[in-house]
């Protein structure tokens, strides 16, 4: 395998970005050499199979969905309580809306990834790493709510996130307030 990082990391975008406009069935080396502005053969020449390249999006994605530490830390450092929880979780979504191009990716890779067992064990090592680390910012920080209110978040941030880059329910919604709804009513006592 060619050894220059950041042709890897250049040839994983692309590959992200044809897979965010043309889908899982458009992803083919030869578009990513060409989304990349590359020769022919040079995606083929990093990685050689199609479950390579599906393997390397499946952890690049995760790099440039990954929070920014100069938002994180004034979170962490806050009063803990519903409102730094609410906007913690708001972060998360804009995040993901803000960025559509990568989130349609994960959601095409996520699709790939229930028909190809090493995508899947990729993405589910790369996801549980995500949630569990959601987990311990949520702890650490002292928020309501314990691993139980995350994953429950998780669904319907997916949901949300869904609803918003997909044909959607039709009705326009304030995204940030649907946030707020969401942290208060899965953090109350049941």
């Amino acid at each position: 395998m060619p050894r220059n990082p950041e042709r890897r990391t250049q040839l994983a975008d692309a590959g992200l970005a044809v897979l965010a406009e043309a889908g899982a069935r458009g992803l083919t080396h030869r578009a990513v050499d060409a989304a990349a502005g590359l020769p022919a053969g040079t995606a083929s020449n990093y990685f050689k199979t199609r479950d390579a390249l599906l393997g390397a999006l499946g952890e690049r994605i995760f790099e440039r969905l990954a929070p920014d530490e100069a938002v994180l830390e004034p979170l962490a450092a806050r009063e803990p309580g519903l409102e730094l929880m609410t906007d913690y979780v708001h972060y998360i979504v804009e995040r993901l809306l803000g960025r559509p191009e990568i989130t349609l990716a994960l959601l095409e890779l996520r699709l790939e990834a229930a028909r190809r067992p090493g995508l899947h064990e990729i993405l589910s090592r790369t996801l549980r790493q995500g949630f569990d680390a959601d987990v311990a910012f949520n702890a650490n920080a002292g928020l309501p709510g314990g691993a139980e209110e995350i994953r429950l978040l998780h669904f319907a941030i997916d949901g949300l996130v869904l609803d918003q880059l997909t044909p959607g329910t039709g009705r326009p919604y304030d995204v940030e307030a649907i946030t707020a709804r969401l942290v208060r009513r899965l953090t109350r006592e049941d």
